[in-house]
């Protein structure tokens, strides 16, 4: 895969990413037993939610230039790897959470494997296509 199409790439797993992410309020009312953990009155999903669609917005705006927002990214990519695996110990320890193995969990885990493959480890690392050779 060449440079040029790892960012083509890249860039549509940043909408798709933004997307989810502005979509977790309707997930957690629409499929609770996969992405919301509270039930009952909780000021804890709220908070997520707003985290979350602010970190959507932001991916999407990255997409302009995915080079100059390398570190928004690779946070994106280690918060995702972190919460997802922190939630997927709680899924298999606490009962009743195993529904979160089927929504969140792999939902935040393929997140944070497509956008590590995806994003180039440095600005650096990306050359610009010419017509000639330096």
């Amino acid at each position: 895969m060449t440079e040029f199409d790892r960012l083509r790439y890249l860039r549509v797993v940043l909408i798709l990413a933004g997307v989810a992410c502005l979509a977790l309020y309707p997930l957690m009312l629409f499929w609770p037993s996969g992405w919301a953990w509270h039930s009952g009155y909780s000021d804890y999903p709220m908070m997520i939610v707003g985290i979350y669609a602010t970190l959507g917005v932001f991916l999407i705006l990255a997409v302009r230039d995915p080079l100059a927002n390398l570190s928004l990214i690779w946070f994106a990519v280690w918060s995702s790897a972190v919460h997802g695996g922190v939630m997927a110990v709680q899924a298999l320890t606490q009962s009743g959470q195993m529904g979160h193995l089927a929504g969140d969990v792999p939902a935040l885990l393929i997140l944070a494997l497509a956008l590590a493959i995806l994003t180039p480890r440095s600005r650096l690392g990306v050359r610009p296509r010419t017509g000639h050779q330096a």
